[in-house]
């Protein structure tokens, strides 16, 4: 199953790096944190597959809490 998960996460990088530079500093700096209430800036995300696109799952800049943004 290992490898499987492997695979995803290179499927998804791979979506993720398709994505203009300028448009993924964007996404990045524009996630919704629920501890803060407010837009912040995710920090240490992996790339994950989510129907129907990817997720970028990560820390909150502000507060350090999980944070997702979710990209169709």
């Amino acid at each position: 199953m290992k490898k499987n998960e492997e695979t995803i996460s290179f499927s998804a990088n791979k979506k993720w790096l398709a994505i203009p530079v300028d448009m993924r500093k964007q996404l990045e700096r524009n996630v919704f944190c629920s501890y803060c209430l407010d837009v912040v800036q995710i920090e240490n995300y992996v790339v994950k597959e989510s129907p129907p696109g990817i997720a970028l799952e990560g820390t909150c800049k502000k507060c350090g809490k999980g944070v997702a943004r979710f990209i169709e």
